[in-house]
């Protein structure tokens, strides 16, 4: 497959690219195949799993880069990996083998080129992608990462779109071809060293720890670890103690208040049952004692009634009348119903 450089533009606005979405077996078009504006990221009308071929049919890709390429389902089968000597372009259509020095190779795609003889001596080892293997795409042309001290270099300026607390801004990645330890000036087009801790400079290629402060001065690695005094250490047991403690002594305060809170109310609902329950015991008495008046009342006013008419008519007049018929000797009566002297009838 021939290679053909891109021509990048970067808009000072940015557009929306949609990501293309035509499946396999559709019809597409290889002059559409771009890189997005700000990103870089390869588009073309074929979706993520599938390439336009120069048939100008989307074709399932044949190749990958990546362990675990994007756009695939869990489970899917994955097309094969390239064996050593060979690439898989960004299209993803078949491995091709390494490209030698000069030829047409795609943006930082620096594994598409081949190494030099002595790649070990060469070859990036700082995890940066500073090159790979000795060798580097610049202004897709590949390259060996050999220039030296103080000789011409070819440096390469690619504007990123990217995004901050300010908002958008524009982040310019410099690389070149010189070897470790150096940098490519892009004023000069020169190999300059590169530079130490607390050194001036303008970008993070100048600095050996490739980190340029935004004082304009040279810092420690972005991945340096942090190494703290022993008192840190003792301050940070001290706080999550203090901290623990702190909570659990809220807690029991917080806890205790309720409780009590609680307490109140019950006491205080007791009580009330209390009091309720002694008026009820009082208004019980109060109104057996009431009856039992009321009882006594009835009783004695009906004894009188029934007790004394009848010792009045059985006294003064039966007695009175029998004493008389008697004394008198009088026989108009039944004798049995006069009195005898002894008192009995």
């Amino acid at each position: 497959m021939r290679f053909i450089p891109l021509t990048l533009f970067l808009f000072a606005s940015f557009q929306t690219i949609y990501a293309g979405s035509v499946t396999i077996g559709g019809n597409c078009s290889v002059g559409d195949n771009r890189l997005q504006a700000g990103t870089y990221q390869f588009w073309s009308d074929c979706d993520a799993v599938s390439f336009c071929s120069d048939a100008g049919v989307c074709t399932a890709k044949r190749c990958r880069r990546d362990e675990f390429p994007f756009g695939y389902q869990q489970g899917a089968d994955l097309p094969p990996k390239c064996q050593k000597g060979e690439f898989c372009p960004d299209e993803g259509s078949d491995c091709q083998p390494l490209l030698a020095v000069g030829s047409a190779c795609q943006l930082n795609r620096d594994d598409q080129c081949e190494g030099p003889q002595n790649f070990k001596e060469l070859a990036d080892t700082s995890g940066r992608g500073l090159n790979v293997n000795g060798s580097v795409c610049l202004n897709n042309v590949c390259m060996f990462a050999n220039a030296t001290l103080g000789s011409n270099c070819t440096v390469e300026n690619t504007p990123y779109i990217a995004y901050g607390a300010s908002g958008e801004f524009i982040d310019i990645v410099s690389r070149g071809n010189c070897k470790i330890g150096l940098y490519c000036d892009s004023a000069s087009h020169t190999c300059m060293n590169n530079k130490q801790l607390g050194e001036s400079c303008g970008a993070d290629k100048e600095c050996d720890s490739w980190n340029c402060l935004s004082t304009g001065v040279c810092g420690v690695s972005a991945s340096t670890p942090h190494h703290f005094g022993v008192w840190v250490y003792v301050l940070v047991v001290i706080g999550i103690i203090g901290g623990m403690s702190g909570t659990l002594t809220g807690l029991y305060f917080t806890h205790r208040k309720q409780r009590e809170r609680e307490r109140a109310k019950r006491a205080q609902y007791w009580r009330e049952q209390n009091a309720f329950h002694q008026n009820l015991m009082q208004m019980r008495e109060t109104a057996r004692a009431s009856i039992l008046s009321l009882r006594n009342t009835a009783g004695g006013r009906e004894s009188d009634e029934s007790q004394t008419p009848m010792l009045h008519s059985a006294g003064p007049k039966g007695s009175g009348l029998r004493h008389h018929l008697a004394e008198d000797g009088s026989t108009e009566f039944d004798e049995g119903l006069m009195m005898r002297k002894d008192g009995r009838f």
